[in-house]
């Protein structure tokens, strides 16, 4: 596949990257920071696992298949973790999470 097959992808895995970026950082401005605890570390695999797949869509990695079903498997947990909490930056994950996870799973044919 090309760069351009990937663009749908890659959009969708900087959105995630973004909301979790973002979600990480307010997470850790919130005051009871135990109840948020999986969340903040799942965001931050999620955005960087992310951040590894756009990089290996855009150079087209041999092994972007593998990176691609591990990236929408994080995304999916992310997603999951984000939705047992009520804040904002969280609820704003999940859509993200969950789009990136779509998209990396149909190119991957996961």
């Amino acid at each position: 596949m090309t760069r351009i097959q990937y663009q749908e992808c890659i959009d969708a895995c900087i959105k995630s990257m973004n909301a979790c970026n973002y979600s990480y950082v307010a997470s850790l401005k919130e005051y009871d920071l135990a109840t948020l605890r999986e969340s903040i570390r799942l965001d931050r695999e999620c955005a960087d696992i992310c951040s590894f797949a756009i990089q290996a869509m855009t150079r087209q990695s041999p092994f972007v298949v593998e990176i691609l079903r591990l990236c929408a498997e994080i995304c999916e947990r992310c997603a999951d973790e984000s939705s047992r909490h009520k804040q904002t930056h969280c609820q704003e994950c999940i859509d993200a999470c969950r789009s990136a996870a779509m998209a990396c799973r149909l190119i991957s044919g996961a």
